[in-house]
């Protein structure tokens, strides 16, 4: 009888195991390939090795340099930026006294903003006119009495419409104003904060090559459809001896199994009734056989072993030990 010997089944832990090393190994290449130093007038883009992960995995280190004339020109930006953000800083204690004023938009301080804007202008023109309306009631010989009073009354009407259109019309101009100076120190302020913001230099993306993973898993998993037909086989012929086998032995019931009639005994990883299944060769020659050894089933299960024969010599109960089951070893 030839060695039957049971087919190993794939293994998925080594299997994703194998993947992930594979994606790894590709992701350092790739890592490689797009660390590509860059020169140019303003300056250069270089990258080297600064040690590793703690699972091995290479650091990369990008470091960027100005040639001389951007990095003067950079150094004096960062000058006059802190100049200005100094100045912002300083411009910035006004604000406590600026906030801390009262400001009103109600009518009353509106009107009182606008007939001061407006009177500045208005009054002189109103006085001309006055001067002008006087002189020529004296050309006409009134100084004095009922006409003069009436010319005077008309004139003083005119200038109450004229401040009450000043009121009417410059209400917006006037709150414009009156904003526009409450903000300017404000305004001024948060331009010279603006201005201190810092620009890096930019430089063009690394390009980027592309490398495709090893599919490890793919590979096994098709190897793995290709031979599970051949794995059926093997297994159903490895049953079909092992069946065969301890079928020939319920039948002759007791049969020599002694180690001392065996040599080159190795374990099939198989066990029946837990006791361990060996393949050997018989001492008087035929080959390999696949069996149990009859010291093995004594310590196991004394009782399916008949030591009575006059040879000596001892034989297993194999349809018993059958009937206890086979299984894996442990």
């Amino acid at each position: 009888m030839g060695k039957p010997s049971a087919p190993a089944t794939p293994d998925p832990v080594a299997t994703a195991n194998a993947q992930t090393a594979s994606n790894k190994e590709t992701a350092i290449a790739q890592t490689g390939l797009n660390a590509i130093n860059q020169y140019g007038p303003q300056g250069k883009v270089e990258y080297s090795q600064n040690g590793a992960w703690s699972d091995g995995t290479p650091k990369f280190t990008q470091t960027t340099t100005l040639s001389p004339q951007q990095q003067a020109i950079y150094d004096a930006m960062q000058g006059t930026q802190g100049q200005l953000a100094n100045t912002a800083k300083t411009q910035a204690g006004r604000l406590d006294s600026l906030l801390s004023q009262p400001f009103s938009l109600s009518n009353e301080a509106t009107e009182a903003r606008l007939m001061e804007l407006g009177r500045s202008r208005l009054d002189p023109a109103l006085d001309r006119r006055r001067e002008q309306e006087i002189a020529r009631l004296s050309n006409m010989g009134i100084k004095g009495g009922t006409a003069y009073d009436r010319a005077m009354e008309q004139l003083n009407q005119g200038e109450n419409d004229a401040y009450n259109q000043l009121l009417l019309s410059g209400r917006g101009q006037a709150v414009q104003e009156a904003l526009t100076e409450r903000n300017q120190p404000l305004n001024e302020i948060i331009g010279l904060a603006s201005g201190t913001q810092v620009q890096m230099p930019s430089y063009g993306g690394t390009p980027q090559t592309g490398m495709a993973g090893t599919d490890v898993a793919g590979i096994t998993q098709g190897a793995h459809n290709a031979n599970m037909a051949a794995y059926g086989q093997q297994m159903g012929q490895w049953n079909n001896t092992m069946g065969g086998l301890f079928g020939l032995g319920a039948n002759a019931l007791m049969a020599f199994s002694d180690e001392r009639l065996k040599k080159n005994a190795r374990s099939t990883g198989l066990k029946v009734g837990g006791v361990p299944v060996k393949t050997f060769e018989w001492k008087g020659g035929g080959g390999r056989d696949i069996g149990v050894m009859a010291q093995d089933v004594e310590r196991k299960h004394p009782e399916m072993v008949d030591k009575s024969h006059p040879s000596g010599y001892r034989r297993v109960n194999y349809g018993g030990l059958m009937r206890l089951g086979m299984g894996r070893a442990a």
